[in-house]
C-alpha cells in the first residue's frame, strides 16, 4: 500500500526546517546504511550530534505522528528516529530493500518506510523516489511538506540528482499489524467507518462496521 500524506508540514514550518538544515553538520550517508545498502548509497545526512537534530525532530515528527492519515494507515507501534538526507548533484541511492530490523538501542521491525519531502520538486532535477510495486515502478516526487508511506519490504531507489538539491526526512515504523495486506484492509475499513460515523452515527450499519474494525485490530495486533 502506497499512501500519500498531504501537508504534513506548513510553509512556515518548511522555512524553519530549511534554516536548521543550513546550519546543520552533514556526514556520509553510508554510515547509517546496512552492508548491502551502503554499496549503492551516495548521499549526506544530518549528524545526530548536530545541535539542530532535536529541533528538526520536534517539527517534522511532531507534525507527522499526530497526522490522522498517518495514524490510520500505519497503526504505529514503534517509530524510528528519522534521518535528514541531502542529495546534491550526482548523488543517488541505488536499488535496495530496507533492513528488516533496525535500531541501535531498542530494536524494531521496519514494516513501513516514510519519506517527508522538504524541497520543492521544481528546485531539483531527478531525485525521484522509485518504488517497485505489483503495478510496476512508481515515481514519487511530491511537493515540499507532503509525505509518502510504503512497505519497507519494497525494492526502491532514489534516482540520481542531476541539478539542484533534494532534501528529505526518512523514518520507519513497526506497525501494530505486521502483515501489509491486513493493514490495507484495515485502512479501507477505517475510511468507510469514518464516513459512516460522520454521516450516519446512529445507524445499525455504522455499529457493525465499527465493531468489525475494532475487533479485527484486536485480532491482528501484536504488542
Amino acid at each position: 500500500m502506497l499512501i500519500r500524506i498531504p501537508a504534513v508540514l506548513s510553509v512556515e514550518q518548511l522555512r524553519v526546517v530549511h534554516g536548521l538544515l543550513v546550519r546543520s553538520a552533514f556526514v556520509d550517508g553510508r554510515l547509517s546504511a546496512g552492508v548491502m545498502a551502503s554499496r549503492v548509497k551516495r548521499n549526506e545526512e544530518v549528524s545526530v550530534e548536530a545541535g539542530q537534530f532535536e529541533q528538526l525532530n520536534n517539527i517534522v515528527m511532531g507534525s507527522l505522528v499526530p497526522h490522522p492519515l498517518y495514524k490510520a494507515a500505519a497503526l504505529p507501534y514503534r517509530v524510528a528516529r528519522p534521518l535528514y538526507a541531502r542529495y546534491a548533484e550526482d548523488m543517488e541511492y541505488g536499488p535496495h530493500i530496507d533492513d528488516p530490523v533496525m535500531g541501535d538501542g531498542p530494536r524494531y521491525r521496519s514494516d513501513i518506510a516514510v519519506t517527508v519531502f522538504l524541497s520543492d520538486p521544481e528546485s531539483y532535477v531527478g531525485g525521484e523516489l522509485v518504488i517497485t510495486t505489483s503495478f510496476g515502478e512508481q515515481y514519487i516526487k511530491y511537493p515540499a511538506g507532503d509525505a509518502v508511506m510504503y512497505p519497507a519490504s519494497s525494492r526502491h531507489h532514489v534516482a540520481k540528482v542531476t541539478k539542484g538539491e533534494r532534501l528529505v526526512a526518512v523514518t520507519w515504523i513497526q506497525s501494530l499489524v505486521r502483515d501489509a495486506a491486513r493493514r490495507e484492509l484495515l485502512y479501507e475499513l477505517h475510511q468507510a467507518r469514518e464516513k459512516l460515523l460522520r454521516q450516519l452515527p446512529h445507524a445499525e450499519e455504522t455499529r457493525h462496521v465499527d465493531t468489525a474494525y475494532v475487533n479485527l485490530i484486536r485480532m491482528w495486533a501484536e504488542v
